[in-house]
């Protein structure tokens, strides 16, 4: 079905006022940009802002649907026949590349900055990001497949996956340049996966019944 000129007309709108308010987050910081002030550089009004956005922090929100959406695309290059660690840390690697180039340290420091203050439901704890969906999916596979024991947890392990990403995301903007966020990213997740996987891979079953 066709879109109709007035739809395409407030998608445009749309797109011109989340993309001036970026620009200025980027620009001037989170807390120093008003919404009057993206209204007057988008050249548009605070009706059609309101129209799509409940708040500043819904341009966020915005912006983080165009990550899962990256998420949903770069899943697509994962093999199904790869281990789960190897899939896990495929998936840092690509998310902070990603992050790191696309978004950049300056936006990222103000989705942190920021990204408490609406409410308890955020993008950081919403599990039904793709994000989350993805990493249940991989983690319920590689119990299907015995390369997890049946009690692992799947949610569980997907949050604490989850939680390993902000905190190296969380690093690399407060240690600043001497960070290295594909490095030592792909390092922490390569440790976790392998303590992961030593508590609750088949292997360790003989393990634990001999302690």
């Amino acid at each position: 079905m066709r879109k109709g000129k007035r739809q395409l007309q407030a998608e445009k709108t749309k797109q011109r006022i989340f993309k001036t308010a970026l620009e200025l987050f980027q620009k001037k910081g989170f807390d120093q940009v008003t919404v009057d002030e993206i209204v007057e550089k988008s050249n548009s009004s605070k009706g059609a802002f309101y129209g799509h956005f409940n708040s500043k922090y819904g341009i966020f929100l915005e912006k983080f649907n165009e990550i899962d959406h990256f998420y949903e695309e770069f899943v697509q290059t994962i093999s199904e026949n790869d281990s789960l660690k190897e899939k896990i840390v495929k998936l840092f690697q690509g998310q902070m590349h990603y992050l790191e180039h696309e978004l950049g340290k300056d936006l990222m420091r103000s989705v942190y900055t920021n990204g408490l203050i609406e409410s308890e439901n955020h993008f950081f704890n919403n599990t039904e990001r793709g994000l989350y969906k993805i990493l249940i999916h991989f983690i319920n596979k590689s119990i299907d497949r015995g390369e997890l024991r049946k009690e692992a947890n799947p949610e569980r392990i997907a949050m604490l996956i989850t939680r390993c990403m902000r905190g190296n995301l969380y690093d690399w903007i407060a240690f600043g340049s001497t960070y290295n966020l594909q490095h030592e990213s792909t390092q922490f997740i390569d440790i976790f996966m392998d303590g992961l996987l030593k508590q609750f891979g088949k292997e360790s079953d003989g393990m634990t019944r001999t302690q």
